[in-house]
């Protein structure tokens, strides 16, 4: 079965792989600027989520600064101020702008 679409590929005009070709380049292109660069981010938020400790700095998906008071195998309870501390989920840490709040520390 497989031969014969590649010898009908080969025969006909115009058909066969070629017209499968545009195809084959759109995924190789959404691939290389869409998925494979989401994969990376990825990687590097979960490299920096596991570098984090205790006294470091951080700021939450939602805009909340503070400081991480714990750290447990799936939160970081976070000190934000005036004794308030809040469990927050690892994925909550925002991977810019803490790194930009911890910049801004080692400039100082």
């Amino acid at each position: 079965m497989i031969s014969t679409f590649f010898l009908q590929a080969a025969g006909g005009a115009g058909g066969g792989i070629m017209s499968f070709l545009p195809m084959i380049l759109i995924v190789v292109v959404f691939y290389f600027f869409m998925i494979r660069p989401q994969m990376k981010k990825q990687k590097d938020h979960k490299k920096y989520i596991q570098e984090l400790d205790v006294n470091s700095k951080v700021v939450t998906t939602a805009g909340i600064h503070g400081r991480i008071v714990e750290v447990s195998e799936n939160t970081f309870l976070v000190d934000v101020g005036s004794g308030v501390r809040i469990r927050f989920d690892k994925s909550a840490i925002s991977l810019d702008a803490s790194r930009a709040v911890n910049t801004e520390v080692k400039k100082d």
